[in-house]
């Protein structure tokens, strides 16, 4: 798992309405499946459009 930090995450949460914010961040499915993240929805942490490729705010379903 790669974690990102952001100089500011108040602003990181406005700024990317489409993650779930904070510092998690899962390359791939399999990634967030080894950390028991999935599935993982839309303003959980670690939540990207990248895992989500329908769509729906589920990401790696």
């Amino acid at each position: 798992m790669t974690e990102t930090v952001t100089a500011d995450p108040s602003s990181a949460d406005d700024a990317d309405s489409d993650t779930g914010g904070g510092s998690t961040y899962y390359d791939n499915c399999a990634d967030a499946r080894a950390h028991g993240a999935a599935p993982v929805r839309r303003g959980q942490p670690g939540y990207g459009r990248h895992l989500d490729r329908d769509g729906d705010g589920v990401g790696c379903d």
